[in-house]
C-alpha cells in the first residue's frame, strides 16, 4: 500500500498492491512551512493510515535536516520529531527512513535544486545562504537502498538515515546549474547556513552491492537526467 501521490510516493509505485507494507509518503511538501494547517493535515492522515493499517509494516519518511543546525530548530523537523515519536509508539512494525534531499521529477517548487533552478533559467533574484550545505540523492538510489532495508527482516522498527555520503556546498551547487544551463544566477550572499552531519555508515555497505556510486560526476549526473538543458 502507497499512501501518497507525489515523487517518493511515486518512487515506490511497487508496493502499491502490497498488503504487508504500508508506504507513507504524504507529507508537507514545503520544509519552509509555518503553517499548523500543513503539519495537522500529515499527523492526522498518518494516524487514521495506522489505524486502519494496523498489521502492516510502516515506512514514515522523516528528514536528515534534524543534523543540520541551522534548520533542526524549523518548524518542519520539531514536527518531523513528533511524527517519528507518534511512529514509534504507535505502530507494532515500523522503519524511519530520514532523508536527505531525494531528486526526480517533480513539480514542487521547493525542493532545493527545482528553486535554484528556476531562479537562475528565469534570471530571477534569490538569496543564498553562503555557508550552507545541501545532501543531494537520486530518489530512484534512495528507493534501491530502502527496498532492500525494508525486505530485511533484520531492520524492524529502526531509525535509518539515507542520504548521499557527501555534501554539496551551495555555492558549488549554483556553480553546478549556471554551468549545466550556461546562465548565470542573480543572487545574493547572506552570511548564514551550515552543513548537515548525518551519519551513513549504516547504509554504506550496501551501495557496491547495489551498484551505486557517489563520486564527483553525481551531481551533474542528476541533473542531466532529471533537469536536461534544452
Amino acid at each position: 500500500m502507497v499512501v501518497g501521490s507525489g515523487m517518493i510516493a511515486k518512487a515506490f509505485s511497487s508496493y502499491a498492491s502490497n498488503n504487508e507494507v504500508v508506504i507513507f509518503a504524504s507529507g508537507v511538501s514545503n520544509s519552509a512551512s509555518t503553517k499548523p494547517s500543513d503539519f495537522h493535515r500529515e499527523q492526522e492522515l498518518l494516524e487514521n493510515t495506522m489505524r486502519l493499517s494496523a498489521t502492516g509494516k510502516l515506512i514514515y519518511f522523516s528528514t536528515c535536516s534534524i543534523y543540520d543546525p541551522s534548520l533542526q530548530d524549523s518548524a518542519y523537523v520539531r514536527h518531523k520529531l513528533i511524527m517519528e515519536r507518534l511512529v514509534e509508539s504507535t505502530a507494532a512494525s515500523y522503519t524511519i527512513f530520514r532523508v536527505s534531499n531525494p531528486i526526480g521529477f517533480t513539480s514542487n517548487a521547493h525542493t532545493v535544486l527545482n528553486y535554484f533552478i528556476e531562479h537562475i533559467k528565469t534570471q530571477s533574484h534569490f538569496q543564498v545562504w553562503k555557508h550552507a550545505s545541501r545532501n543531494l540523492l537520486d530518489v530512484e538510489d534512495m528507493f534501491t537502498i530502502c527496498d532492500n532495508l525494508i525486505n530485511n527482516g533484520e531492520y524492524n522498527n529502526n531509525v535509518i538515515n539515507i542520504a548521499n555520503p557527501a555534501n554539496y556546498p551551495v555555492l558549488l551547487i549554483i556553480e553546478m546549474i549556471e554551468k549545466h544551463f550556461k546562465s548565470k544566477g542573480n543572487y545574493a550572499l547572506i552570511e548564514k547556513g551550515n552543513s548537515p552531519l548525518i551519519d551513513t555508515s549504516f547504509i554504506e555497505s550496501l551501495f557496491p552491492k547495489l551498484q551505486i556510486e557517489f563520486n564527483n560526476t553525481y551531481l551533474p549526473a542528476l541533473l542531466q537526467k532529471y533537469f536536461p538543458a534544452l
